[in-house]
């Protein structure tokens, strides 16, 4: 049947391959299959509602029959809410473990990935989450980069607490988004519900930073700190020294640098190579396979030293840049 309406949310099919490819599109590349189908169970009847809101995707899916899918790594984080039924996933090192409508997943970036079985009668509320958006979010809300990866705890519980509210509000969001007249289309209404889901995420969602973010009253970055900063990921290319970056903050280097390290935990020119590196991160796992080279990539974002550079890049991330670029190469 394909998609219905004119706004291209809505999906229904009864092609397993026409469902791969929207989910494909709007979420993840996966491979699907159907269970066997023993007699008396229902056949596959994909329905699929989904819109896009920024660094997110949200959709209320459900096949009609059991299916098993496989992804391999989904490069960004994924909240699955069952509304009804349940599904049996795994991941990478995380094990395995089945979402109920009491239970969801939060599901990381990295790690190969699989639905062992997504039941027939379990339509699910999907929402796909920008990893680079959520990092961003949270140095705004820290007021400092975070300082490690942001890894969650696969389970969220959607029964009570944070989780489900957290749940009703993207939800809700949802409803107005798909709604052909719905206000959360407005530029003006969009930005501050991408802000609020993200927001949201973070203080409902396991984490290391969850209780620093819940905690309140804590002290507010500084406003020389903050225009540094703003300098810094608006132009992480430029050649700055501490001495500009003080200019731009309008105090003196000293004062500059005692700021960072009582608020960010390291000096300016740290922050300058730790935004420069998860620049080069992004562009290697954005990258087709022959189309840079890891010494091309971090010429680009001022690393001139080959050695210290990889150093530098394999403690922040754990591997090296060109274990980075294979990674990408290989992804699906």
């Amino acid at each position: 049947m394909g998609w219905v309406g004119d706004m291209g949310n809505s999906f229904r099919t009864r092609d397993v391959d026409e469902a791969r490819q929207v989910i494909g599109a709007r979420y993840f590349a996966n491979f699907m299959d159907v269970a066997d189908v023993a007699e008396g169970k229902r056949h596959f009847a994909a329905r699929f509602d989904i819109v896009d809101l920024g660094p997110l995707v949200l959709g209320e899916l459900g096949c009609g029959a059991d299916v098993r899918m496989r992804f391999g790594e989904l490069g960004e984080y994924h909240v699955n809410a069952p509304l009804t039924g349940s599904m049996d996933w795994r991941q990478g090192a995380r094990g395995a473990g089945t979402t109920t409508p009491e239970q969801g997943v939060v599901f990381d970036p990295v790690g190969d990935t699989a639905l062992d079985r997504w039941g027939g009668d379990c339509r699910v509320f999907a929402v796909k989450v920008g990893a680079e958006a959520l990092r961003v979010r949270l140095e705004a809300l820290l007021g400092r980069p975070p300082g490690g990866r942001l890894a969650f705890d696969s389970r969220l519980d959607i029964a009570s607490g944070p989780g489900l509210s957290w749940v009703r509000l993207a939800r809700r969001v949802f409803r107005e988004t798909l709604a052909d007249d719905g206000l959360a289309r407005h530029p003006l209404m969009a930005a501050p519900l991408q802000e609020a889901l993200l927001n949201g995420l973070l203080l409902a969602a396991d984490h290391p930073f969850r209780e620093e973010l819940a905690r309140p009253g804590e002290p507010r970055r500084p406003a020389p700190v903050k225009r540094a900063m703003d300098a810094v990921l608006d132009r992480p290319e430029h050649p700055y020294t501490t001495a500009e970056l003080a200019a731009l903050s309008r105090v003196g280097a000293r004062r500059l640098q005692e700021s960072f390290r009582e608020y960010a935990g390291m000096t300016p020119m740290a922050y300058v190579r730790q935004v420069r590196l998860d620049r080069v991160r992004d562009e290697l796992r954005a990258a087709e396979p022959g189309e840079v080279t890891v010494s091309e990539v971090a010429w680009r974002w001022g690393f001139t030293h080959p050695g210290r550079f990889a150093a530098q890049y394999r403690e922040r991330y754990g591997e090296s840049p060109s274990q980075t670029l294979r990674a990408a190469a290989c992804a699906p």
